[in-house]
């Protein structure tokens, strides 16, 4: 048996490893796993949650981009002789757009991560909108971007926008940063993300893609009433209040005051 080593947090790899079994406890207990489940663990790092994960899950996939933590973590599991974790070294934001070229992943499967800060946004984007995307999401992130995606009007924003076309966020707990070492400069949040799935697109009749031109077109000037944010894509700004006044909103509202249905009323306005 190889002998495990102890791994520094890498900095560059913005490497945050958790401590706290508290807040261990409370991520599992966020996921409600059963021995049915597939788990997708994003960043196991040390195997802090893998191995709890593997006690309970029928399957855990472990995406490490460390091929050094992923070499350790294969030598601790060996030793504990925990045979239902599959530890794969791979960059996550390269293999998430399609999961099913590289990972055999049942159907529905549920993602549980605590994962660098700086893939957050684009992460849960890439899940949320993937073909093969989880049935839910428990993340460890960042409080402020926690806060962000379960915003409601008038402090809507893009990222919450995108999750909640696609599912229902809540956070299930706060977690300090002395949980964490080294200890970050922030403080964090466990996310849950649930009944993920393209209903609300399907049911409406919506281009996704479309959508999110729109929406996007907004948010890139946020600061601006929806009548000026949005005239270009809508060819004018005589065009782009008649469609607002039309779908019953005030052409000198922000894109953050906007709720899902309003998104949906401009978006099938639009495009009449």
């Amino acid at each position: 048996m190889k002998k495990i080593k102890t791994r520094q947090p890498n900095k560059i790899l913005g490497q945050h490893f958790l401590k706290c079994s508290s807040v261990i406890k409370k991520i599992i207990e966020s996921a409600e796993i059963n021995s049915y489940d597939e788990i997708l663990e994003i960043g196991p790092g040390n195997g802090v949650l893998t191995i709890p994960l593997s006690r309970l899950a029928g399957r855990v996939i472990a995406v490490e981009k460390d091929e050094k933590l992923a070499e350790n973590l294969k030598n601790l599991l060996a030793e504990k002789n925990i045979k239902n974790v599959d530890v794969i070294a791979a960059d996550i934001l390269k293999i998430a757009p399609d999961l099913t070229k590289y990972l055999t992943l049942a159907k529905p499967y549920k993602v549980v991560a605590n994962i660098p800060y700086y893939l957050t946004s684009r992460l849960i984007r890439i899940l949320t909108e993937s073909p093969n995307r989880p049935k839910e999401i428990i993340m460890l992130i960042q409080k402020e971007v926690a806060e962000r995606i379960v915003a409601e009007p008038p402090k809507m924003n893009l990222l919450a926008l995108g999750v909640k076309t696609h599912g229902n966020p809540k956070i299930t707990g706060y977690v300090p940063a002395s949980c964490f070492w080294p200890k970050p400069k922030v403080n964090s949040a466990i996310i849950k993300i649930s009944d993920i799935s393209s209903d609300l697109f399907e049911k409406n009749q919506v281009d996704e893609k479309r959508f999110f031109q729109l929406a996007k077109a907004a948010f890139s000037q946020k600061r601006k009433v929806l009548a000026n944010s949005l005239a270009k894509i809508m060819d004018s700004k005589d065009k782009t209040t008649k469609i607002l006044e039309k779908s019953g909103i005030s052409p000198l509202k922000r894109p953050e005051e906007l709720s899902i249905n309003d998104w949906l009323k401009i978006y099938k306005n639009w495009l009449i």
